[in-house]
Parts: C-alpha cells; sequence; structure tokens
C-alpha cells in the first residue's frame, strides 16, 4: 500500500481564465469573473451577474480537440484535465496505470435544453443523439476517452462537493495500489436548469458576491473545470510535487436538503475528520480556502464551525468563490487545485468585496493577494446540498 498520496500537476478553466496562470492573475489583478451573461441564453435569468468561462463553444472546441456539438461540461473537462497532465511531466500516459474521477452535476444538460427548446416547437423534428450525452457519467466517459484511459473511469456526483470527494476516491485508489496516478477533480457548465433552482431557493445575488461579509444576501453561479494530478510515492520521485494530499474526510449532518445546519455540524466533523487523518492539529493549518459562497445560511454555518474548531487562533482565510462564482460539481477540483498550488508557492487569495465583518463571527478573511508565506498545510472546504461536507489538506512536500 502506498502511504502517501502526492499532487503532481494541476489545470483550471474558469470565469477568471482560460488555464490557471490566467485564473492566478486575474487574482493579482483584482479581477473577479462575474459579468452579464453571454453564451447562455436565458431571457428569465439575465439580471443575475455570472461567472463565464470567457470563450464560446466553438472556441472551447478547438481548445479540447472535440466537436462543438459536445456538452460544453465535456469541453471545460477536458481542456483542464489535459492542463493537468501536461504540468505533471509524466509523459505518455499509456505508460501507467491511470485513473479519471470527475464531479460534475448537471451533465449534457446543456445541450439536453437546446434540444427540448426546439422539441416543442416541432415534436417531431428532435435527435436523440442530440441528449445522447444527458447523464453526468456520459461526460467523464468522453473525456476519458480522449486522454487515453482505460484502467479506471468514475463519476461523482455529490453536489457541490463532487470535485472534493473525486480526489478522496483517487486517493484511496492510489493508496490501495489499484493505480499509479489519478486525475481528480469536476467540471460543470452553465445551465437555465441550475440558475432557475437556485432562483427558486432565493440565494442568488442580483450584485457581485461578498461571501462572508455582514451584508451578504447571496451567491453567484460560474461555470468551469478543475483537476489534480495525483501520483503514488513510487512516481513521486519521477516528479517534482507540488505538495501531498495529506488528510481529507466527508461528514453530513442530514439536517436539510439544501441548507446546512446553523451549528455547523457537519462541516466541523468534516474538517476535524480530515485533521485527524493528516495527524494535525488545528493551529498547524496556514491557510483554508472557505466554502464561502455568499448565502447567508453558508458563511454562518461554516464561520461558525471554523470558530469552534480553530479559536482563539484564526489561518489566514479566503473565499475563492468571490471571483469564480460558484462553479457547483467542479469547485472543490477548482479549489483544490488553487489550494494545492497556494502550498507550492506560498499563496493566499483576495475575498474579493469584503468590507464588514459578520457580527457573528470573531475573525475576517483576507482581502489581498499576498505570496511568499511559508503555508506547510491548507485546508479546502466543499459543502454540498444533501449535507455532502468535504475538507481537504494539502501539506508542504
Amino acid at each position: 500500500m502506498s502511504e502517501k498520496v502526492w499532487i503532481a500537476g494541476g489545470g483550471v478553466i474558469s470565469g477568471i481564465g482560460l488555464n490557471l496562470r490566467a485564473c492566478l492573475q486575474s487574482f493579482r489583478d483584482n479581477q473577479p469573473g462575474m459579468t452579464a451573461m453571454k453564451y447562455l441564453s436565458s431571457v428569465h435569468h439575465a439580471t443575475f451577474p455570472v461567472a463565464e468561462v470567457k470563450a464560446d463553444n466553438a472556441t472551447l472546441a478547438e481548445m479540447a480537440g472535440m466537436p462543438e456539438e459536445i456538452s460544453r461540461t465535456a469541453l471545460l473537462s477536458m481542456i483542464a484535465a489535459r492542463e493537468a497532465w501536461e504540468s505533471s511531466g509524466l509523459g505518455d500516459i499509456s505508460r501507467y496505470r491511470v485513473g479519471f474521477v470527475s464531479g460534475n452535476t448537471v451533465g449534457g444538460m446543456d445541450k439536453t435544453e437546446d434540444f427540448f427548446a426546439g422539441y416543442l416547437k416541432a415534436p417531431n423534428g428532435g435527435r436523440l443523439r442530440q441528449v445522447v450525452h444527458h447523464e453526468c457519467g456520459s461526460i467523464t466517459e468522453l473525456v476519458a476517452d480522449m486522454l487515453g484511459i482505460r484502467h479506471h473511469i468514475a463519476t461523482i456526483s455529490t453536489a457541490c462537493s463532487s470535485g472534493a470527494n473525486a480526489l478522496m476516491y483517487g486517493s484511496r485508489l492510489i493508496r490501495s495500489n489499484q493505480l499509479d496516478v489519478v486525475i481528480a477533480g469536476g467540471t460543470d457548465s452553465l445551465t437555465r436548469f441550475t440558475l432557475n433552482g437556485f432562483n427558486t431557493l432565493m440565494i442568488l445575488d442580483q450584485e457581485a458576491c461578498r461571501p462572508f461579509d455582514e451584508t451578504r444576501v447571496g451567491l453567484n453561479l460560474g461555470e468551469g473545470a478543475g483537476y489534480v494530478v495525483m501520483v503514488s510515492d513510487s512516481l513521486a520521485a519521477q516528479v517534482q510535487p507540488w505538495c501531498r494530499l495529506s488528510g481529507f474526510a466527508n461528514a453530513n449532518d442530514a439536517y436539510h436538503q439544501t441548507a446546512s445546519s446553523p451549528d455547523g455540524i457537519g462541516n466541523y466533523l468534516a474538517m476535524k475528520g480530515a485533521l485527524d487523518r493528516s495527524g494535525l492539529q488545528p493551529q498547524q493549518i496556514g491557510y483554508i480556502n472557505l466554502h464561502g459562497t455568499g448565502t447567508q445560511n453558508n458563511d454562518v454555518a461554516e464561520g461558525t464551525a471554523i470558530s469552534k474548531l480553530f479559536a482563539p487562533t484564526y489561518p489566514l482565510m479566503s473565499s475563492t468563490k468571490s471571483f469564480t462564482g460558484h462553479t457547483l460539481g467542479a469547485s472543490g477540483g477548482i479549489e483544490a487545485v488553487f489550494s494545492a498550488l497556494s502550498v507550492k508557492e506560498g499563496i493566499v487569495y483576495p475575498n474579493a468585496r469584503f468590507q464588514h465583518q459578520m457580527k457573528e463571527l470573531p475573525f475576517a478573511p483576507e482581502t489581498e493577494w499576498s505570496e511568499g508565506h511559508d503555508l506547510q498545510h491548507v485546508m479546502s472546504n466543499s459543502f454540498g446540498f444533501g449535507g455532502n461536507c468535504s475538507s481537504l489538506i494539502f501539506s508542504k512536500v
């Protein structure tokens, strides 16, 4: 059994950049990705700012090397997964036992929505081939085929913790010696379905979101994909690892279908479980990439759990969703890449638009980009609907 699992690379595409380095530049320049809707057409939701990837499907298809008719969810996944693999320096993928574990929540729903609109106008004019990739697992299979991955393919769909749970599962596959390498993370594109769903819950902000701010009223949806390349001990010597995945945990407070428990018990158990697995004490965490959606409920629950676990000394923390928007099934993967890079390069990301400290909490997030920190351990939180709470810990090489 491999004792350690290492992060050998990562790739991201999001509303603030078409690759990881472009995303980092947007953080440096304090340029969040929220804009008026451009690539998704929805007359009922045009007033809501979204963090769309700044490219149409034709451009993404060219970048991915896939047909333009493929779901945007798959195109985003392919671009980020390929960047992750290339950054690892592992070379020919066929030389290894490689798995692809990818989370998503919408599958090919973007294409299904287009099909349905046309079908309603002309019931006999629809083509089932337009919806053949509707199911979440189909997106994973399309990308795995393009990458040439055959050893293990799995799809995780646990709402907004999907990407983080993909890393947990991938780690277990490596530790049990079933695989040498796993590309793990998540992807999701914007759809009318998700916009309408979150609007129905009345948790969308009609302005740019303000995570962990006293004046917050809701989240902004985004889209994108993020993957890390995880390798076993035996392969770590062949590359230059960014860091290692030292701890992780999943918990569920079974409180509500969409809301977190006010006392944040699920959040607390996930963070505490990750610390226990890593053998660390709370004061050893240097930075937390917060789940930080900007909703009233989420930020109180996560903040309360952090207060309970870390008091009286708190690590640096911020929500990168203030830049990327909430990318749902992709968020755990995107934020895992950002967190792994935090350890590697000593980066702390800014929490955009924070001005007023929450009255319930004794701490506040960071508001400026900074680097050069000696971050030995970084935590990344991903908390989803249905009480799916997950935390990851990345540690210095």
